[in-house]
């Protein structure tokens, strides 16, 4: 708990303020407080708005618990110093480093709050800790911490294998932990206690009336404050003027059920809702989660790698000129492109070389940068993307397979793709891989009211074409009527919903149906092949989407009207191949076509009123940050019928 000045900042309230003032005290004692406030890295003032998800009400039948894990120890096959780092949902928490060994002992632990339908698989990553700025990730495991909390076993530890990162195989140890929910009477009984410690000057274990008072006043409920002594008398059996924590945990804990007495967080200050009893004993947990004796863990990073960074990286954050951001926005300076894991619900960093991200910053967040676009650099890219086409299509360069593959270990899933490696015979031929039978089931296939997404990919959603130039695409001439082009676009597009999946090299390259209908038309429309990386889409100076090649098509359906596709080509994005034609039905998830090597992307538009996008899609959009899909994930649902 760090009772350990207890005793000292006790008899400095009485020293310092000779003359009884009580106001003095309870200064003193809401800094005490404050000092116990959990750690965690500031974010910069722009975050504050990205972060509003994080701090939205909870509602009584989401509220699963507040589970308490504790990472006991690990057994490793060799010698170093070690952290190990939780990530569960947008958050992400470090342990302490261990001493130089094999069997690295932590007894860290946190807090975690659980949703019914919010993240519930942990990942624990573990990192040996011998580099100065950058540490090295040796094994991870995935855990669902609720079957982990319903399972039938004796013991309330439990032993999970590390796997290695490099061959999901391999195991490279194992790691110990603990988890359990509180009772929310006892997570309500155990604050209230934690809290009293801390007014505990002399730290015997009992309260004067003096004391209590004093914590009452540093909670700034005026009622209470005029209560204060009743309610001391009801703690007060024996009459002895002194009362056990534990005596007044409970009669505090019951109080603030009932008759709340906490109207501001005496840790952060954060004005609560009195009336709203659950979120403020999550609040009031969360904040102040001390108090077992084990080392809590640090808080407020956004990855498991953001969070194991050396001291190299702790002085750029100090010096705000942090990599990290939530969402990226035009002239960001992060460095690292974080998107949202719907499946796991967990950030997720995606893979950019530094000195590529620099020099798409040099070219598409300046003027002068794109001045050189304009001088004869657009050309150099059509001329690269033939060349590199026609490399990949090479049989040499089939060897570059295992090497690709190497380098997006964690995201490419041999076990789903439909033929052995040897199959392939060149790059391209592995690059536009199909998948077996099943590998993306299709959300709701015989419900043709309900979309779904069209490829592997990151997808940004807006409800119109507005609301994505005020959260995402900022080039000036950005228009539903420039992205469909005159002979495709209606009036009814004009004012639709937009839905985008950015495509990444290591994703698959094939796309679907996202509906099921008639394929009415294919229009080809000549353009650029600037890159579709958001530091591009965020770009003032250009406008990606209605620059660049691309074929538009229009799906009529029945649900919702119609539906234009968009497939846009890319830098290194030799040709874009649809494996329908004019006249087709399409059934959604149908495989509708291919791009070839590169990164590049699908663009959806809804004609007005046809489509409700799904509430965390909308939400994460809104925050400048992608969620990470699959093809057949659920998109949304028709509007038509109720407007009918």
């Amino acid at each position: 708990m760090g009772h350990g000045n207890s005793k000292h900042d006790g008899a400095n309230v009485d020293s310092t303020d000779s003359s009884g003032s009580t106001s003095s005290r309870v200064q003193k004692l809401r800094q005490r407080l404050h000092l116990h406030r959990p750690h965690f890295r500031r974010r910069k003032d722009s975050d504050s708005d990205s972060n509003s998800r994080l701090r939205k009400l909870l509602k009584e039948e989401d509220f699963a618990g507040i589970a308490l894990l504790r990472l006991i120890g690990a057994d490793m096959k060799f010698k170093d110093k070690w952290l190990a780092c939780v990530s569960l949902g947008e958050q992400t928490f470090r342990s302490s480093i261990s001493n130089h060994t094999d069997l690295p002992v932590w007894n860290s632990e946190k807090k975690l709050l659980l949703e019914r339908n919010g993240a519930h698989v942990a990942r624990i990553s573990v990192f040996e800790t011998n580099k100065m700025s950058k540490n090295n990730l040796i094994g991870f495991c995935e855990i669902d911490l609720y079957e982990f909390l319903t399972r039938d076993s004796d013991s309330d530890i439990e032993v999970f294998d590390l796997l290695d990162p490099t061959s999901a195989a391999a195991v490279v140890g194992n790691i110990s932990l603990s988890c359990s929910i509180e009772d929310p009477m006892e997570t309500e009984k155990s604050f209230v206690k934690r809290i009293l410690s801390v007014v505990d000057y002399n730290e015997d274990g009992n309260l004067s009336f003096a004391e209590f008072s004093d914590l009452i006043d540093a909670f700034g409920n005026q009622v209470a404050s005029n209560k204060k002594e009743e309610l001391f008398k009801a703690a007060d059996e024996n009459g002895d003027n002194v009362v056990s924590m534990d005596e007044l945990a409970m009669l505090l804990a019951l109080q603030q059920e009932n008759d709340p007495l906490i109207n501001c967080c005496p840790v952060c200050g954060e004005i609560l809702q009195v009336s709203d009893k659950l979120n403020t004993m999550v609040h009031l947990t969360l904040c102040f989660d001390e108090g077992t004796g084990n080392q809590v863990m640090t808080g407020g990073f956004l990855t498991d790698k953001q969070a194991s960074n050396g001291w190299m990286f702790k002085v750029s954050e100090w010096a705000h000129f942090s990599s990290y951001e939530v969402g990226l926005r035009s002239g960001s300076s992060a460095s690292n492109i974080l998107v949202f894991d719907r499946r796991t619900k967990r950030l997720v960093e995606e893979i950019i070389d530094s000195k590529i991200i620099l020099s798409m910053r040099a070219i598409y967040q300046s003027k002068v940068g794109l001045g050189l676009m304009d001088k004869g650099a657009k050309e150099l890219l059509h001329s690269i993307s033939e060349k590199q086409g026609r490399k990949m299509e090479s049989a040499e360069s089939a060897k570059d397979i295992p090497k690709f593959i190497d380098l997006f270990k964690d995201q490419i899933t041999l076990s789903e793709i439909k033929y052995p490696l040897e199959h392939f015979k060149t790059f391209n031929d592995f690059f536009i891989r199909e998948l077996k039978p099943g590998a993306r089931p299709i959300t709701s296939i015989e419900c043709d009211d309900v979309a779904v997404c069209a490829a592997d990919s990151r997808l940004t959603a807006f409800k119109s074409a507005a609301d994505s130039m005020r959260f995402w695409i900022k080039g000036r001439k950005f228009s539903i009527r420039g992205l469909l082009g005159t002979e495709m676009c209606s009036n009814a597009f004009t004012d639709g919903s937009l839905v985008i999946f950015r495509l990444a090299p290591q994703d698959y390259h094939r796309f679907h149906a996202p509906v099921s209908g008639i394929i009415e038309k294919f229009v080809e429309i000549p353009g650029c092949l600037y890159t579709v990386n958001p530091i591009a889409v965020n770009s003032k100076y250009c406008n990606v989407f209605t620059e660049n090649k691309r074929v538009v098509s229009i799906i009529s359906t029945t649900e919702f009207g119609k539906v234009a596709f968009v497939a846009i080509g890319a830098t290194m994005v030799g040709s874009i191949t649809f494996t329908k034609k004019e006249g087709d039905f399409v059934k959604k998830g149908d495989e509708f076509g291919y791009f070839s090597f590169g990164g590049s992307t699908v663009i959806c538009v809804f004609e007005k009123d046809t489509i409700k996008i799904d509430d965390d899609l909308l939400e994460n959009s809104e925050r400048s940050l992608e969620t990470l899909v699959s093809v057949g994930m659920k998109l949304g649902v028709s509007t038509m019928k109720l407007t009918d």
